[in-house]
């Protein structure tokens, strides 16, 4: 196994948020990996909160990734990765990243833990760059993976993540992207629905396997229709399992 920067030299768990506060009934775990910025932490708070609440009676718990220096964002990852297990045994693992950690997810993805990846707005390179030098995605072969962008998205440029998706398609059905239509980079302004979307796919990666309906339907659909699923203003509000 590859060795990962020891948590002096680089990241760390955060405090454990689900499983009714019990690390002895975890069953799965959601590693929360946040942008560069403090200041713009994206949906990562209250989707934290939102899966101890509706996942926490099965197992699940979710830990902020705390990063550190001495080492890249990806082999920080995968220390966390492999902590996770030594820490819970088992579990199957959803890497949630936002901005420069949905990058992070992505790339990390290969780890032999991780079951399912969501990328909330990754800064992704430009599409010039990225069809000079696309990112890899033989990583995400056999995960669940689900990529969500603002429309509106200033800082990182949503059709580099519809290219992405589009090329991780052919190599892993089991990739679909949404996009929330008039938002910018945060999604503060369809917060609720993004959080709600994520919620239902990281339950559905990790424990049942199913999913909402615009979720199925989005994996099943060919691309580019499972690659631009609208998300509908309301998501999650009559959200059955």
């Amino acid at each position: 196994m590859a060795q990962h920067a020891p948590p002096a030299r680089g990241a760390r768990l955060g405090r454990a948020v689900g499983a009714n506060g019990s690390v002895t009934t975890v069953s799965a775990v959601v590693l929360l990996l946040p942008g560069s910025s403090r200041f713009s932490p994206g949906p990562l708070r209250p989707l934290a909160r939102a899966l101890a609440r509706e996942g926490g009676a099965e197992g699940l718990v979710a830990h902020a990734v705390l990063h550190g220096g001495g080492s890249s964002r990806e082999e920080q990852a995968g220390w966390v990765a492999d902590e996770v297990g030594r820490r819970y045994g088992d579990v199957p693992v959803c890497l949630a990243g936002f901005g420069s950690g949905g990058l992070t997810a992505l790339r990390t993805a290969g780890h032999p833990a991780v079951a399912s990846v969501l990328a909330l707005a990754p800064c992704l390179p430009d599409a010039r760059t990225a069809a000079e030098s696309p990112e890899p995605v033989k990583q995400l072969s056999g995960r669940q993976v689900l990529i969500v962008h603002g429309t509106n998205d200033a800082h990182s440029d949503p059709e580099s993540s519809f290219l992405l998706a589009a090329r991780a398609k052919k190599a892993n059905r089991s990739t679909c992207r949404f996009e929330v239509h008039s938002d910018g980079h945060g999604l503060r302004d369809h917060q609720a629905e993004v959080v709600a979307l994520s919620v239902d796919f990281v339950l559905g990666s990790v424990f049942s396997g199913r999913y909402s309906r615009p979720v199925t339907d989005a994996l099943a659909a060919p691309p580019p229709l499972g690659l631009r699923m609208p998300l509908a203003a309301g998501f999650g509000r009559q959200r059955s399992r």
